[in-house]
C-alpha cells in the first residue's frame, strides 16, 4: 500500500478522527500544490527538449528554483503552521494522559480510589499507542512531502526547513514529550511494547549498553535512537529534565550548568542561561521533568537509580544548609 493510502487510512480512523480535534498535515493537497507547481514544470520540461545538447547545457536547464513563489507561500507557510499545531496538540495530550499515570498527592489517592471500581488501564495503554501512531504518521508524512519538493524543484529548501524546525523546537520526532511517550509505553506493558503494525510504531529499550538508548521503530522501518546519556555528568540521566531545545540532563547537572540549587529546580534558572550542549540562551523556563522516564530507571535499574537518589539527596540537603546559612548570615549583617 502506498503512503498516501496508508495516511488516508489512518485520517479516517475514527478514534483519530474524534480524538480533540486535532491538527494533521494535508498531505495530499499539498503534493497537489506541487503536481501544479507551473514555474518548475516548464523549466523541467526545457530541460527534458533540450536533453541531447549535452551534459553540460542539461545542468543548466535543470529546474534550479531555489525560491518558488507559486510553492513557497502555499507549501511552507501552511506546513509551518501543520506542524506548529500538531507538536503543540501532541504535547498538550501527552501531558494530560501521563499528568493520569504519574499524579501526586491528593489526585494521587483519588486515581487510586477510581481504580478499584473501574480499571482504566487499558484505555490509557490504547490511548498511548493512538498518540505514538499520530505522532509518527505525521513525522512521516512530513519527511515525505519535504523529500518531493526537494525533488521537484532540484534545491536543497525541504532540508533547510528541518532545519528551521530543529531551531524552533517543533521537530516531531525530537520531542521530549515522545520520549515520555516511550517510558509511559514501556513502563505499562512491563516489556519492550508491542510489536509493529502498518501504523504505529514500537518502543524499545537498553539500559545496559553503553550509551543507553530508547528506540523507536517507525512504520516504515525507520530506527529513531534516543540516547540518554546525560552530557554533563556521562552517566545515565538520573531525575530526568529536558530542555526545550531537547537536550536530556540529570536535574542536578542542569541545575549545576545554570548556577542554581538542585531544590530551586531547573526552571528557577535565569533567562540568560545556556544549554551546556547547544549554549542555546532561555532553554530552562519550558524545562520538562521526564517523569515516565524517571520511573522506567527506577524500575529496570534499581541499584543504579537508589544509589543516585542517596547522592542526590544528601547534595540537596547539604546545599539547603548553605543556603539557609547564608539567608541568616544576611539577615545578622
Amino acid at each position: 500500500m502506498k503512503f498516501g493510502d496508508t495516511y488516508t487510512e489512518f485520517l479516517h480512523k475514527e478514534q483519530v478522527r474524534e480524538s480533540e480535534k486535532c491538527s494533521h498535515v494535508e498531505y495530499k493537497r499539498l503534493k497537489k500544490v506541487l503536481k501544479t507547481c507551473r514555474s518548475c514544470k516548464t523549466l523541467q520540461e526545457a530541460s527534458t527538449a533540450d536533453q541531447q545538447e549535452g551534459a553540460a547545457n542539461q545542468n543548466k536547464q535543470l529546474c534550479q528554483c531555489q525560491s518558488c513563489p507559486a510553492c513557497d507561500q502555499a507549501f511552507f507557510t501552511e506546513l509551518m503552521k501543520e506542524v506548529s499545531d500538531i507538536a503543540l496538540c501532541f504535547s498538550l495530550r501527552v501531558r494530560h494522559l501521563l499528568h493520569l499515570h504519574v499524579a501526586t498527592g491528593m489526585q494521587r489517592y483519588l486515581l487510586r480510589l477510581r481504580q478499584c471500581f473501574m480499571n482504566d488501564q487499558q484505555a490509557m495503554v490504547e490511548k498511548g499507542r493512538m498518540l505514538i501512531e499520530y505522532v509518527t504518521m505525521n513525522a512521516i508524512a512530513i519527511r515525505k512531502i519535504l523529500k518531493k519538493y526537494d525533488k521537484v524543484h532540484s534545491s536543497q529548501n525541504g532540508k533547510i526547513f528541518k532545519s528551521k524546525m530543529r531551531a524552533e523546537h517543533i521537530e516531531l520526532l525530537q520531542s521530549p514529550w515522545l520520549i515520555e511517550l516511550g517510558a509511559f509505553s514501556l513502563n505499562l506493558h512491563g516489556l519492550d511494547g508491542e510489536g509493529l503494525n502498518e501504523l504505529s510504531g514500537h518502543f524499545s529499550c537498553d539500559l545496559d549498553v553503553t550509551p543507553p538508548i530508547i528506540t523507536l521503530i517507525l512504520p516504515d522501518s525507520l530506527k529513531m535512537e534516543y540516547d540518554l546519556t546525560c552530557a554533563v555528568c556521562l552517566e545515565t540521566v538520573f531525575n530526568p529534565y529536558a530542555l526545550s531545545c531537547g537536550h536530556l540532563f540529570c536535574k542536578s547537572c542542569a541545575c549545576s550548568a545554570a548556577s542554581v540549587f538542585i531544590f530551586q529546580g531547573p526552571k528557577s534558572a535565569a533567562l540568560d542561561a545556556k544549554c551546556p550542549i547547544c549554549r542555546e540562551a532561555g532553554v530552562y523556563a519550558k524545562a520538562v521533568h521526564m517523569l515516565e522516564l524517571d520511573l522506567l530507571l527506577k524500575i529496570r535499574c534499581k541499584d543504579y537509580w537508589k544509589e543516585r537518589y542517596t547522592a542526590e539527596r544528601a547534595e540537596i540537603l547539604k546545599q539547603s544548609k548553605e543556603f539557609w546559612d547564608l539567608q541568616a548570615k544576611y539577615a545578622v549583617y
